[in-house]
């Protein structure tokens, strides 16, 4: 087995709740430009223990997101040793295979790669994160009638293949992206994803 990892998403996009990007329909924008972050909380790739650290991108996608084409920056959070980085690195850009590489092979550009501070925080059903000065966004989930999170299931499109995402809205988004060829965002009541995954491969 070349990777095993358990772990929690935070995702935030410039569309309205709830992102059509997740359902095969176009971005409400037209394109749309995002924040992706995996916190591994226990997992090892290729016997490196990948335990307790982020990678995070922020993408810009042209069109449906299906078509693919995405330019994206990736950030591994600075206190992954050289051996760290390079082992989530490789799984995370498809190299490995699996689930990963699903969502992997509609990345068009990788713009850059850089080791940030990342701050990937949820308490009580609310997400935060943070990545260095480039983004800043909170995040919590909708609840249904019976007290539960409200999920989405069976999704042609998924960033957390395998499991169900938690329909969610972040209280707001600045992304400061400019200085990598990508827009920057100021925005508040958008669209958000939250999630758990179990990827193997």
């Amino acid at each position: 087995m070349t990777y095993q990892l358990e772990g929690r998403l935070l995702e935030v996009c410039n569309c309205e709740v709830l992102c059509p990007c997740w359902i095969g329909e176009m971005p409400d924008n037209g394109t749309c430009d995002a924040v992706a972050a995996w916190h591994i909380d226990k997992g090892s790739i290729n016997g490196v223990d990948v335990s307790n650290h982020t990678i995070a991108l922020i993408t810009h996608i042209p069109g449906n997101v299906l078509e693919g084409n995405w330019r994206v920056v990736a950030f591994i959070d600075d206190r992954a040793s050289k051996e760290q980085h390079e082992a989530i690195l490789s799984a995370f850009t498809g190299q490995l295979g699996g689930p990963i590489a699903d969502v992997a092979q509609l990345v068009g550009e990788v713009i850059t790669v850089e080791s940030q501070p990342i701050s990937f925080d949820v308490v009580d059903g609310k997400g935060t994160l943070r990545i260095g000065s480039v983004v800043d966004t909170e995040m919590a989930p909708y609840i249904g009638p019976s007290g539960d999170v409200t999920t989405l299931n069976e999704s042609v499109f998924s960033t957390i293949p395998g499991s169900p995402a938690y329909v969610a809205k972040a209280s707001h988004y600045n992304r400061n992206s400019s200085q990598y060829g990508l827009k920057d965002i100021a925005l508040k009541e958008h669209n958000a994803i939250q999630g758990v995954f179990a990827f193997e491969a």
